[in-house]
């Protein structure tokens, strides 16, 4: 038996949700939510509860015309397969671990209303879990699917009159007790008479009693141990508020149970991974969900001319072609032979990674990122790598107290963030909650989670709290599409996602939600600028001369930090470098971007790059990544210095770049400060081109330096070999081993205009040094020399 039940660890069930009639919409004018996405919205909870005695969701899949595909946990077998007769104190076994499943799930506001004998899973060990307990909260209560709920059997009198709550399931529970101690109830009745005896129960004194008559079972009945007895007829009152609860149930339970279970030791290799893990992995190496649902007639294809309607009404309603279906039971169970198979040459070792050893080489690390998502042997290692991460990082858990928190350590989220977000009013209507669902409607609306109900409703109250707790800031149109990605990776826990947004805009977007943000946004269009014209002049250039400015294009990308341009697996990879890399990246990515779209651009005037930039092409977000960071992390820190930061503020002379706004404007090219000048010389990966007089040369001079004194340049000749040869060599030099170009002068006005001639003529990682030569000289006089004089001189 035990091999059999490591044969199959998931299983799949499906159904269809309910369709709204026709063109229906709602009170904002916009269609109505599919019922599908409301149910894979509410879902997404279920995904993350873990219990011993409830079996893991692992996968809520949307399929074609409101097919809905649940994948879940499953092992052993269920009540209803079991034919062999259960003695009293296995049933007690039995009850109790019940009962602890579904006191968890009260305790989480869930209540099943589906419980029944096939939903109750039992191994060989006597171990129990509950199976598609959530049916009824993902669906709303049944709301949104065309058929009922649960068995007839097993409602409570309160149920069939469209009542109940949790103590629906207390009743459910008494009606399970008693089926396992006299016998299957009602099995030859159909359902509506089943319903009527469920009724009728109302004037029974004692319903467990009665129930038993009717099955000629009563000296069965009164055979059960007074225990068991007396928790049945607790639990079968006619009047939900006379029952017991279930906390009350476990503790009864408990004290009278006499089986211990014997602790199974957790198996070793591929069956010891995490169930969501080995789900993974079975995708990727082929696994096909519907596919046995197919098989098992689960999921049946039909011609269309047989599900087209015979007429459509004027109200959009149709008649025909449309017939109505009830939940089928049955579940379709997947093997992981598959899966077994393709990791079979994995060595036992490499499941339980150290941290000091080295890591193997694999071939598909140098492959494209979107064949690396999909390699099932790279995705195991991957995996397993950050689990002994997360496990052994004291990063990780200091900051945060659960697994997948990545964001919220690199962010620093810590304290109790549940108490705090809970303490903000989001329900209180705001000026701004008529813009926000405005907003809201039209944010990443492709996304299954962001388009339904719920994640509008989550949306807003992070908006309303973020704005609340940030009153020096208003709101601005694309704050919804920045708070998006959090709560797509957060959908389930909101007061993480409020945490990580609040440590964000701090970090990244200082002062950009402003009212008066124009100060903050022109600096940051014109640092990106500058990074565009030293990492890409010839590309600056065009569209500076067709005048193709950054305000015109640039600011969603920045304001958003380009989520509101790229869907969310995009922005999820781009972000991931972000939180690693630093407040600079953005500016980098965005010549990164600019980058990949370079050809069309130099071909475009100014309304074909507007046209261009209104609807971006299909951008490599890998390739971008990969070349902001190369890019980030080989330029002068200095140069990409903006004011309004939340950084400390520098105070060492060595490390200052700050210009006035109004120069700041005027200028192409960036500037680096001292220290960073200084770093460059020392590891000769600058090219310094000095352009003072040569009197003041030859007085002396930075050593490497080449002398182009600016009165001799003709600024209208975009040649470098107009500068001289000596000039022409230093240059090609520079750019071929892709060395910083500095502009050396006395004068900032001259510094300026060689730098922009420099950019004009193509020549990349062209920057000015700050404060001029004399400033150098000044606090790093070491650097200077007297050149030595030509032949025949003195």
């Amino acid at each position: 038996m035990r091999d059999n039940e490591e044969k199959y660890v998931f299983a799949a069930c499906t159904y269809f949700a309910k369709n709204h009639p026709g063109e229906t919409c709602g009170s904002n004018g916009l269609p109505l939510t599919p019922s599908s996405i409301s149910i894979l919205g509410r879902a997404q909870r279920l995904l993350t509860v873990q219990h011993p005695n409830l079996c893991t969701y692992l996968d809520i899949i949307r399929g074609k015309h409101e097919r809905i595909i649940v994948v879940t946990e499953v092992f052993g077998k269920s009540l209803e397969e079991w034919k062999s007769k259960f003695s009293f104190d296995e049933v007690t076994n039995i009850g109790v671990q019940i009962a602890k499943g579904l006191l968890f799930l009260h305790n989480q506001d869930i209540v099943h209303r589906t419980l029944a004998d096939g939903n109750i899973l039992v191994d060989n060990g006597g171990r129990v879990k509950l199976f598609n307990y959530g049916m009824y909260y993902m669906t709303g209560g049944g709301a949104d699917v065309p058929f009922p709920l649960g068995l007839p059997r097993y409602l409570s009198p309160e149920t069939i009159l469209n009542g109940g709550g949790p103590a629906a399931d207390v009743w459910t529970f008494g009606i399970i007790l008693l089926e396992l101690c006299i016998g299957k109830l009602w099995q030859n009745l159909k359902p509506g008479p089943i319903l009527r005896r469920i009724l009728t129960l109302v004037h029974a004194a004692n319903p467990a009693e009665r129930i038993a008559r009717e099955h000629d079972c009563f000296e069965a009945y009164k055979s059960v141990p007074d225990h068991l007895r007396n928790i049945i007829e607790k639990c079968l009152k006619i009047y939900p508020s006379e029952r017991t609860t279930f906390e009350e149930l476990v503790e009864e339970l408990s004290q009278v149970n006499v089986k211990t279970l014997v602790e199974v030791k957790k198996p070793r290799g591929l069956m010891g991974c995490k169930l969501q893990y080995l789900y993974h992995w079975w995708q990727l190496t082929g696994g096909d969900i519907q596919a046995e649902l197919k098989k098992n007639g689960l999921v049946k294809n039909s011609p269309p001319i047989l599900s087209m309607p015979i007429a459509i009404l004027l109200d959009g309603c149709t008649i025909g072609g449309k017939r109505g279906a009830l939940f089928d039971r049955r579940i379709a169970k997947y093997s992981l032979d598959l899966l077994k198979a393709r990791l079979s040459h994995i060595p036992p070792q490499d499941f339980y990674p150290l941290m000091h050893e080295r890591r193997r080489d694999y071939d598909a690390v140098a492959l494209p990122k979107i064949i690396r998502e999909r390699d099932t042997e790279y995705q195991f290692y991957r995996l397993l790598w950050y689990q002994r991460l997360l496990i052994v990082s004291n990063l990780i858990f200091l900051y945060v107290r659960k697994p997948n928190c990545g964001w919220a350590a690199l962010l620093g989220v810590k304290g109790d963030i549940e108490e705090q977000y809970e303490r903000i009013d989001k329900e209180t209507p705001t000026p701004t909650d008529r813009q926000i669902d405005v907003d809201i409607p039209r944010c990443h609306q492709y996304c299954w989670l962001l388009c339904g109900s719920a994640g509008h409703r989550t949306l807003k109250r992070l908006l309303k709290a973020w704005l609340l707790t940030n009153p020096q800031y208003v709101y601005w149109q694309g704050l919804d599409s920045l708070t998006a990605p959090f709560l797509y990776l957060n959908f389930c826990n909101e007061a993480r996602a409020f945490a990580c947004l609040s440590a964000f805009v701090p970090k990244f977007l200082h002062k950009f939600f402003l009212k008066d943000n124009s100060a903050v946004i022109k600096e940051y269009l014109a640092k990106f600028w500058q990074m565009a014209a030293f990492h890409e002049p010839e590309l600056a250039t065009h569209l500076h001369e067709i005048n193709f400015v950054p305000e015109l294009f640039a600011i969603p990308w920045f304001l958003t930090m380009f989520s509101h341009v790229f869907p969310l697996h995009k922005i999820v990879h781009l972000w991931d470098a972000l939180l690693v890399e630093g407040g600079a990246l953005p500016l980098f990515m965005g010549v990164a971007l600019l980058r990949q779209l370079r050809d069309t651009l130099l071909d475009s005037g100014f309304n074909e790059c507007i046209l261009l930039f209104s609807d971006l092409p299909e951008i490599d977000i890998g390739e971008c990544v990969m070349e902001s960071i190369e890019m980030c992390r080989s330029s002068p820190k200095s140069i990409s210095y903006r004011r309004f930061t939340n950084e400390p503020e520098i105070k060492d002379p060595m490390d200052i770049v700050e210009i006035p706004m109004e120069v700041l404007l005027s200028e192409i090219s960036p500037r680096i400060s001292m220290s960073d000048f200084f770093s460059l010389t020392c590891q000769d990966k600058c090219c310094v081109i000095d352009i003072r007089s040569n009197l003041l040369y030859e007085k002396s001079c930075i050593e490497g330096s080449v002398n182009v004194p600016y009165s001799g340049v003709q600024l209208g000749q975009r040649e470098l070999r107009a500068l001289g040869p000596l000039a022409h060599r230093a240059l090609q030099h520079a750019v071929a081993h892709k060395q910083t170009v500095v502009i050396a002068s006395a004068e900032e006005e001259t510094a300026q205009l060689f730098s922009d001639y420099l950019v004009k003529c193509n020549v990349p990682r062209v920057c000015k040094l700050y404060g001029g030569i004399s400033a150098l000289h000044s606090h790093v006089p070491s650097l200077f020399i007297v050149p030595i004089k030509k032949t025949g001189s003195k």
